[in-house]
């Protein structure tokens, strides 16, 4: 890892990649064998390079999940009351058959780790709203939306986005929630008002040192 990035880095970093990608567009133009071959290698541009770029590319892929997995990790001592233990945790990708990331003996809930920029955010908001099926979970037990940041995920819960938008790229969640409400709600607000004194929204950098410094 150390040495892929060091490899990518001597392209440049930030401004000084951009401004290397202008000199080299500028070097190989209207070059031609064998002076090609010999700019490439007074520019450093080789093998490691690309290598080192594929290595980093494939950890890029993983680090979703490496979040999702530490960041659920070194939360629970933060989020778990004295007594309270786990009875079901789900870190990977999706819930891998089990219905939320956390359940415990007073708790069920489902973490998000987005950085929310503001903007048109429909994944990021339809990835939320899937979770938000914990308040249909049963019995009495604290459902809880951890987050990174909660002004963003309560402003999309209280805008009239529509349901049939948020749900329409997941089949499975469409099926679920027409399932238990049918056709009562058009919008996200307008189902949000009914389960906003069921589910907390909870800001982790108010609980979790680690995301306060983050």
């Amino acid at each position: 890892m150390e040495a892929a990035l060091r490899a990518v880095q001597t392209l440049g970093v930030g401004v000084a990649l951009t401004d290397r990608i202008a000199s080299l567009e500028s070097a190989f133009c209207g070059q031609a064998m064998p002076e090609l071959a010999a700019r490439l290698a007074t520019e450093g541009i080789d093998d490691a390079v690309l290598n080192g770029a594929l290595v980093i590319k494939g950890l890029a892929g993983q680090i979703n999940v490496v979040i999702h997995v530490v960041g659920i990790l070194i939360s629970l001592p933060h989020i778990l009351e004295e007594g309270e233990r786990v009875e079901s945790l789900s870190l990977g990708a999706g819930n891998t058959g089990r219905h939320h990331d956390l359940e415990t003996n007073r708790q069920i809930a489902e973490f998000k780790f987005i950085a929310w920029r503001g903007g048109a955010e429909a994944i990021r908001q339809n990835g939320l709203f899937t979770d938000i099926n914990l308040a249909s979970a049963p019995g009495e037990k604290r459902r809880v939306m951890y987050v990174v940041d909660k002004t963003h995920p309560l402003r999309f819960l209280n805008n009239n986005r529509s349901l049939s938008s948020v749900l329409s790229k997941s089949r499975a969640a469409e099926e679920r929630f027409d399932q238990t409400h049918g056709t009562r709600f058009a919008t996200v607000s307008q189902y949000w008002r009914t389960v906003e004194d069921t589910v907390e929204i909870v800001d982790l950098r108010d609980l979790v040192p680690g995301f306060a410094a983050a």
